[in-house]
């Protein structure tokens, strides 16, 4: 009788300590899991916050890129250059003009590449509404001037033309400024447009660049904007 007593006690012994075992195995794993998904939180909360400083950093060096000045830029006081509509012909201090009085009527400017030199008088006008001016002379070389003709045609608000008796060889210009670039991969180019393009040196920000004068001198017809 007593030695099946002490076999039912030492039975009952051993599923209590089983049972402490599995409860204390329970605990264990439930840290462990708490610790890992503290863990995780905080490497996706790390990841998060890196990401979001790298995006914040990238995006502070492209404002300090807008903002600084284009190497060699030259500017013009915008509230001195005039913005009279004229039909007799007007002069320019520079060539190409950056701005000025001009005519009525803009030269078409969502990214047209034009073959021939256009007018001073027209083109100033797309510079008014925000547009950059690519310009070339004979001297420019031939793969410069398809790369630059190609990075036009897919930029609104810009136009191309030859200007044969321009000091650079290649120039762009925006109201009231310009800069002489050495070719079509100088980095100046694409600084140049993002700054210029529809930027803030703009008199009429918005305004058309459909619309105006086309290659073969038509169009615009009546226009006063």
């Amino acid at each position: 009788m007593a030695s099946t007593k002490n076999q039912s006690g030492s039975r009952k012994a051993r599923v209590e300590a089983m049972r402490r075992a599995d409860r204390a195995r329970d605990r264990r794993n439930r840290v462990i899991t708490v610790a890992v998904s503290l863990a995780v939180v905080a490497g996706v909360c790390g990841f998060g916050a890196y990401v979001l400083n790298e995006e914040s950093d990238q995006k502070e060096a492209a404002e300090a890129a807008v903002q600084a000045p284009v190497e060699g830029e030259k500017s013009w006081d915008a509230k001195k250059l005039g913005r009279n509509h004229v039909a007799k012909p007007a002069t320019y201090p520079m060539k190409p003009a950056v701005g000025g009085d001009h005519h009525q009527v803009w030269m078409n400017c969502d990214g047209d590449v034009y073959k021939k030199p256009v007018a001073d008088m027209n083109a100033v006008h797309s510079l008014e509404h925000g547009a950059v001016w690519v310009t070339y002379s004979d001297k420019a070389a031939a793969a410069d001037v398809k790369k630059l003709a190609e990075k036009v045609s897919k930029t609104p608000y810009s136009l191309m033309s030859p200007v044969k008796d321009q000091a650079g060889v290649i120039m762009l210009s925006a109201w009231g400024k310009q800069v002489t670039v050495d070719g079509a991969d100088d980095p100046r180019v694409d600084q140049f447009f993002t700054k210029y393009v529809q930027g803030p040196q703009t008199p009429e920000p918005g305004a058309a660049c459909t619309g105006g004068m086309d290659a073969n001198g038509q169009g615009g017809v009546g226009m006063k904007k």
